[in-house]
């Protein structure tokens, strides 16, 4: 009896199968990141031999730190409703690969045919970083958003998975960019220009990047999770702007020395604590959606209120993760993560059926993740030695989580609970369940 496909109904996707487009814009966007490194490493030996090669290396070394204190922070806003990681891997290797190659091979053409030639070195080449570099660079990043708007729509259910996606593919860009940069610092000033290079870069405005396309972020979360209306169109085309105008005023701030670089920082930092305040409310509401949505599924006994309350706070998840683990060692832990995080995807695919924004068929997706939460509860009955009394509830009687059940009641359940949502089929025999049940 093979094991329920966890990641296939999170995800939202066919068990056994995986996104042909996925791979092959994980692929491309590889090849494309390992080109631009190539075309670095080339160029640091061109210059300068093994030392050059030792400049590159060193140069890489220096744009991963940053990286590794990027991620895990944009992580920590996805802790409630975390995104797929293969996306999350689209979204970096996109920024890393495709934006980069392609904002490097338009910037320098914009440059070496139109700027300079009209403008001069001087002034052309300020325009270029003022004006062309925001255009192009925030177009690249911004349609690796467009593609997930696209072809993964139902991934995005907040504006903060708009900020994460957008963060994602902003920091992979950041992180071949700063690459350049470092090189180039190492050799045109050596030690003490990559050193300057490095602190304003790495330390003094690494979040330069993920704050500028969080704007078009924003705007795609906008058109993922409304129906119908001017503003699906209109709002990624404002959030792109945002990220445009933001990036350039960083860029163009140069010309003002540190006056200007101070003032640039100051609306930036306004910016990120704007962010900040969208992500609490976000899960905020996320929480409220669990206490509002889940009740309905209490008759089919796998929630029940000490449940719901449990799953509406990160401290009552955390201490129900630790008291699985403790009860039924990794596995428990790890049914209990599935149980949780079935059932905040339970609650996001009513609110967007409120929106009017849900999946087509949305009914077998709901019972797919019904049988997840079911499944979860059996996994983690069959490791726990006896029953005891969960950290969240009185009595083991008193959670869903320990109590035993069958299944098809759990689906009857749950679609004479449907009241006033939109019209599904009848239940028949072969939709007595989900539509994929491989582990039962």
């Amino acid at each position: 009896m093979r094991p329920l496909d966890t990641k296939a109904i999170l995800e939202g996707r066919t068990p056994g199968r995986h996104s042909v487009g996925l791979i092959v814009g994980i692929v491309v966007s590889i090849l494309c990141m390992v080109l631009m490194l190539g075309y670095l490493l080339l160029s640091g030996f061109a210059g300068a031999g093994s030392a050059g090669v030792t400049a590159f290396l060193v140069s890489l070394a220096a744009a991963v730190i940053p990286v590794a204190v990027l991620v895990p922070l944009i992580l920590l806003l996805d802790r409630l409703e975390p995104e797929p990681a293969s996306v999350l891997l689209f979204a970096f290797l996109w920024g890393a690969g495709v934006a980069v190659f392609s904002s490097f091979v338009l910037n320098t053409l914009g440059m070496e045919l139109y700027t300079v030639p009209v403008f001069g070195e001087d002034l052309g080449g300020y325009l270029s970083a003022a004006v062309g570099a925001p255009l192009v660079e925030e177009s690249a990043k911004g349609l690796a958003l467009l593609l997930l708007l696209w072809r993964r729509r139902n991934e995005i259910d907040t504006a903060t998975d708009g900020i994460i996606y957008a963060a994602m593919v902003a920091t992979g860009f950041a992180f071949v960019e700063n690459v350049s940069y470092f090189l180039d610092a190492l050799f045109t000033e050596g030690a003490a220009g990559f050193a300057l290079t490095f602190v304003l870069r790495g330390v003094i405005a690494p979040l330069g990047h993920p704050l500028y396309t969080a704007m078009t972020g924003l705007g795609v979360a906008y058109a993922a999770t409304h129906a119908g209306g001017v503003g699906r169109l209109f709002m990624p085309v404002l959030g792109w702007t945002g990220a445009v105008v933001l990036h350039a005023l960083w860029n163009g701030s140069t010309a003002f020395g540190w006056t200007g670089l101070g003032v640039v920082y100051a609306l930036l930092f306004c910016v990120l604590v704007a962010l900040i305040v969208v992500a609490v409310r976000d899960r905020h509401r996320q929480v409220a959606a669990i206490a509002t949505y889940l009740p309905p599924y209490i008759p089919t006994g796998l929630v029940t209120p000490a449940d719901i309350q449990m799953l509406s706070t990160m401290g009552g998840r955390k201490r129900a993760r630790a008291w699985a683990r403790h009860a039924a060692g990794s596995r428990g832990r790890r049914a209990m993560e599935d149980y949780q995080l079935a059932a905040t995807e339970l609650a996001l695919l009513h609110r967007r059926l409120d929106r009017g924004v849900a999946v087509p068929a949305w009914w077998e997706r709901r019972d797919a993740i019904l049988a997840l939460m079911h499944m979860a509860r059996e996994a983690f009955l069959g490791r726990a030695a006896r029953p005891v009394a969960p950290a969240w509830a009185p009595q083991p009687t008193d959670s869903g989580f320990l109590r035993r059940a069958d299944f098809q009641h759990v689906i009857a359940q749950a679609h004479a609970q449907r009241g006033g949502l939109p019209q599904q089929p009848p239940v028949t025999g072969s939709q007595q369940g989900p539509p994929q049940r491989p582990g039962w």
